[in-house]
């Protein structure tokens, strides 16, 4: 027997083992763990917003000249369509007030509001402790050790430090020439940066990028192709826009990102790299129309959300100045 022959085969073998081996823990979340501890530390519970630092915050700042703000949220009620289970009802009661009661002598009277909605419906922040893959989130958190019917002991929307920075907005409106892109269109590394060559701008680390689509002009529309399918950005631009240290991004539609996936059947894997192994917030249902109309492609992005303890995400209404 050829000795030499049987030590090339035996190094195929190990080497067709060894690449089998490689593609099992790309593909099995349970085995994957290259994308934890993060690269904040093991101990990091707010990810990419360790970015937002005091220079960050004072370069932005320094983006505003004429003091135009821009409220970049949607109003909610219960008609707002939203993603499959959510729903959204408010109630106005007036406790003590019945058949026209008041208190005191001056006659006081008031309305209370009582809402019963998930946090999941219209604009939003969703935190990386919302997204995980087979059960592990951001930094490698089980959620066997950190889920509770109460909320998240862990990674909870609380917190996220207040995101004061620079904001771009890109029209892929005008890029593609359609008033509303089509949904399953999705946006390439090519197609960002010939808007941001267009435009006239960069992306910058520690930025907020958002993307004008036009998909808001289905709602109360279409509003069933407005859940069905969305234009937005796939893995490769994803992993780019990751690599340039932005904080987050979004834009006008519900994911914020192309659904269905155009390659395979996989659910939301752009959400999945972005907050569970890059630590980087979505803003969904972003209304970014305004921004668009007054060409302002960049202004100084704020936003304090509400605290909701163990909440993974919550409506929001950020700003936009110019």
């Amino acid at each position: 027997m050829n000795t030499k022959l049987v030590i090339a085969g035996l190094t195929s073998l190990l080497l067709i083992n060894e690449l089998s081996m490689q593609a099992q823990s790309l593909s099995n979340p349970k085995t994957d763990t290259a994308w934890y501890p993060s690269a904040y530390g093991a101990n990091d519970e707010i990810g990419a917003a360790n970015l937002l630092t005091p220079e960050i915050v004072i370069e932005a700042v320094k983006l505003v000249k004429t003091g135009k703000t821009y409220p970049l949220a949607v109003p909610i009620d219960k008609h707002l369509p939203a993603f499959r289970h959510r729903s959204f009802n408010l109630y106005n009661i007036q406790p003590g007030e019945q058949g026209g009661q008041t208190t005191g002598p001056n006659k006081f009277s008031f309305n209370d509001e009582l809402v019963n909605g998930w946090t999941g419906v219209g604009t939003q922040l969703n935190g990386i402790g919302h997204i995980g893959i087979d059960n592990v989130y951001y930094n490698g958190h089980h959620a066997k050790d950190f889920v509770t019917v109460e909320g998240v002991k862990k990674l909870g929307i609380e917190k996220v430090p207040p995101i004061v920075t620079r904001g771009i907005v890109l029209d892929m409106v005008a890029h593609y020439g359609k008033a509303i892109v089509p949904g399953g269109t999705e946006f390439t590394v090519a197609d960002i940066q010939a808007v941001l060559k267009k435009q006239g701008i960069t992306i910058r680390k520690g930025d907020v990028v958002l993307f004008n689509t036009g998909w808001l002009e289905l709602i109360g529309k279409d509003n069933k192709q407005f859940l069905e399918v969305e234009p937005g950005i796939g893995m490769e631009a994803a992993e780019w826009l990751a690599d340039q240290g932005i904080v987050a991004f979004g834009g006008d539609t519900w994911a914020s990102e192309v659904y269905p996936n155009p390659k395979n059947n996989e659910e939301f894997p752009v959400n999945q790299f972005m907050l569970a192994k890059r630590g980087i917030y979505n803003l969904e249902l972003i209304d970014s129309r305004a921004l668009v109309q007054d060409k302002a492609w960049e202004f100084l992005f704020v936003l304090g959300q509400p605290l909701y303890k163990g909440s993974t995400q919550v409506n929001i209404n950020p700003v936009a100045i110019r």
